[in-house]
């Protein structure tokens, strides 16, 4: 059996104080978006810090590089991506490949 996830999109957000709610919301319609319109996607994930409820962590898992950056050169990636920063303070992106899985 293969295993999904060989390559990940991940973010570090720092969201605004009271916009919490705000942001999973629109980071549900993003990758929404992104399961429909992105062939090669895998699956999501959005994680909140215990100690800090503004501050989340995303994974996405695609089939491939050549997917993931597909996603990203997309024209309404630019409006779903930045409709979820423009509720942050920060915010860190970065891609991935899976080199070990224990």
């Amino acid at each position: 059996m293969q295993e999904q996830g060989r390559y990940w999109a991940s973010g570090n957000w720092r969201v605004t104080d009271g916009k919490a709610e705000e942001f999973i919301a629109r980071w549900t319609e993003f990758l929404t978006w992104t399961k429909r319109a992105s062939d090669g996607f895998e699956a999501a994930r959005l994680i909140r810090d215990l100690q800090d409820p503004d501050h989340f962590v995303s994974f996405a898992s695609w089939r491939d590089a050549e997917a993931m950056g597909a996603w990203k050169n997309k024209p309404e990636f630019a409006e779903h991506f930045g409709s979820c920063r423009a509720l942050c303070i920060d915010m860190q992106g970065a891609g991935y490949q899976l080199v070990r899985a224990i």
